[in-house]
């Protein structure tokens, strides 16, 4: 004869185990919702690729990109942005904002100078994040209203707004927010000081 005690303590455990299970399975369950609508809707990682924004960031820098701020503002002048690729290829660019909607951009002479109400005759960017590099290219763009003019800091290695023209604000996915490897330059990313 089997003994009932024996037999409860074995559905009491059974019955805990179960429970533990099942609760590990909501903790999981909840995670990774929270998880996935962290990563598709505030924040997303980025590898860079390529050598277009060097000084600034390098091939396979891992960055966060802040998706948030910019349901809540424009972006700024100075910014580093991350956007589709204006080739409709899949592609994300990083890039730095130049240029504002509503403003005229002109390169000449290795210098940028930016149009707009405040600086009707135009006024030089002065870009010190840049190592003493020059902007070639001679070109004049005009911004419309949701349209950016985006450039590389490493300029001479950068496929930018001179080759494939302003993009719309519709493309920008967020701005460089982040930076998680590596370990060496790990932290915030802050815009150096824009002058203008």
């Amino acid at each position: 004869m089997e003994n009932p005690i024996a037999q409860n303590e074995e559905r009491g455990f059974l019955a805990s185990l179960g429970s533990f299970f099942l609760e590990v399975l909501k903790l999981a369950i909840l995670s990774g919702i929270t998880i996935g609508m962290v990563r598709y809707f505030l924040f997303k990682p980025f590898y860079v690729r390529g050598q277009s924004m060097e000084p600034n960031f390098y091939e396979r820098d891992y960055l966060i990109i802040d998706e948030i701020s910019y349901r809540f503002r424009e972006p700024k002048r100075g910014e580093v942005v991350v956007f589709k690729s204006p080739l409709g290829n899949g592609d994300y660019y990083l890039k730095r904002v130049i240029g504002l909607p509503n403003e005229r951009v002109k390169i000449e002479d290795n210098e940028i100078v930016i149009y707009n109400d405040q600086f009707p005759q135009g006024k030089v960017v002065e870009e010190v994040y840049l190592d003493g590099e020059d902007t070639s290219g001679a070109t004049m763009t005009s911004l419309g209203q949701n349209e950016y003019f985006v450039l590389g800091d490493n300029r001479d290695a950068s496929y930018d707004s001179r080759r494939f023209g302003p993009i719309n604000a519709k493309v920008i996915t967020g701005r460089a927010w982040f930076r998680g490897w590596p370990p060496t330059r790990l932290g915030v990313y802050e815009n150096p000081k824009f002058e203008y």
